[in-house]
């Protein structure tokens, strides 16, 4: 892309956001900080899974086993959608950054493995907790028109934990040691949790939108979009996982890469992610949101397949990672907004019923993960293959529905 083209493009992101109302923009800034600092911890794990599985003093079988139990701990998201439903957005949202906070501090008070794992389970289910009230939040204010752009911009807070969080993440472990991140993220977290007080304004829901729960899930689960949406989230991330869970591994395996040279990696994963969302918030808008899910995820199928043919190459397995990140994160970011419409009535439990899915992608892709690997990278990459595969048999079933 010739740079003409890149200010032309970058200009008109801005000039779209700046017709976002100036309150909002400011909101979702903030959110954005706060997922930066949840997702820095969320995927702090992968690129280090070698480093603190030797400073608890166990194997990464066991930790696979831990990432899988906190990827089916998210499956309570659909429950938090209560508090969401019946208190408001930002209830939700305070609940999901205080239950972040107290699982961190659990770790600090108690550095060992059991800790670890609690730690995990809490910091999903505050991550789980907030990502669903704040993108209901969003979509109730953003008309959907623009709505894919304004959730590019809160995903800003997953591809900056990589490009940002991982490399100051190595840099602490490196020089104090595997437990020094987790004061950080502690503090960061009241930090959010005060601008989340400030800063947001108290919703209320309308007596007549305080439906059942269970009304709301049988709502979602008997609706054939958003089934074929949950079914969707669940595949490509499942594919995502089996790759995200190994890929450090592998470059230490195949490479001999050390900490600091996988923190520069992450960093590499960083760009790829930032290019891909603002890839979507420039384009998703414009050309369609079922459309770009769709091409991110037939991108996604061709960029795995550079693994297997990176054979030694260091520059090759950098260049498959930053391909199949930048495809997976447009795709999955285009279908959040496409998500929101799916069923307005229930966008709350919806959006939380798909992180869920996203939740349990994860704890299958971390169960399989190993299994795949152990038959070498070539069996990771026709994993996430198939994987892809079936989330574009669910796009189709949802063409129709929403475009």
């Amino acid at each position: 892309m010739k740079k003409s083209h890149i200010t032309s493009f970058t200009h008109q992101i801005s000039q779209d956001f700046q017709a976002i109302e100036r309150p909002l923009r400011a909101q979702i800034l903030i959110f954005t900080f706060i997922r930066l600092i949840f997702n820095t911890l969320f995927r702090m794990v992968y690129p280090f899974l070698s480093v603190f599985s030797r400073g608890m003093g166990v194997d990464i079988a066991a930790l696979s086993l831990a990432l899988t139990n906190r990827a089916l701990a998210g499956m309570l998201g659909p429950f938090l959608a209560a508090i969401v439903n019946r208190r408001g957005r930002k209830a939700g949202m305070l609940f999901g950054v205080s239950t972040f906070i107290f699982g961190v501090i659990i770790m600090i008070i108690w550095p060992s493995f059991p800790a670890f794992v609690i730690m995990l389970i809490l910091t999903t289910l505050g991550k789980y907790g907030f990502d669903p009230s704040m993108q209901a939040y969003v979509g109730d204010r953003v008309p959907y028109q623009r709505r894919g752009l304004a959730i590019s911009m809160t995903e800003l807070g997953w591809s900056l934990s990589f490009f940002i969080g991982i490399p100051l993440i190595s840099f602490l472990i490196a020089r104090k040691g595997w437990t020094s991140p987790f004061l950080i993220l502690a503090l960061l977290g009241c930090v959010a949790g005060v601008a989340l007080i400030c800063l947001i304004e108290r919703d209320t829901v309308p007596e007549e939108n305080q439906t059942n729960l269970l009304l709301n899930i049988r709502d979602v689960l008997t609706y054939p979009p958003a089934l074929a949406g949950l079914s969707l989230g669940l595949s490509a991330t499942t594919a995502n996982e089996v790759i995200n869970l190994i890929f450090g591994v592998w470059l230490e395996d195949s490479f001999g890469l050390l900490i600091i040279a996988l923190g520069g990696t992450a960093a590499v994963i960083g760009l790829a992610e930032l290019a891909g969302e603002t890839l979507t918030g420039g384009l998703v808008d414009r050309m369609g949101k079922v459309r770009a899910v769709g091409m991110g995820l037939i991108g996604n199928c061709l960029a795995v397949l550079i693994f297997p043919l990176a054979g030694s190459n260091t520059a090759g397995a950098l260049v498959g990672l930053f391909l199949f990140f930048i495809t997976f994160e447009f795709s999955m970011v285009s279908s959040i907004p496409m998500m929101t419409e799916i069923k307005p009535d229930a966008r709350a439990t919806l959006m939380a019923f798909n992180v869920a899915s996203f939740s349990l992608g994860r704890a299958i892709g971390a169960l399989i993960g190993p299994s795949l690997y152990a038959l070498g990278i070539g069996g990771s990459a026709m994993g996430a293959v198939f994987f892809n595969l079936l989330a574009l048999l669910a796009l189709q079933r949802i063409r129709k529905a929403i475009r």
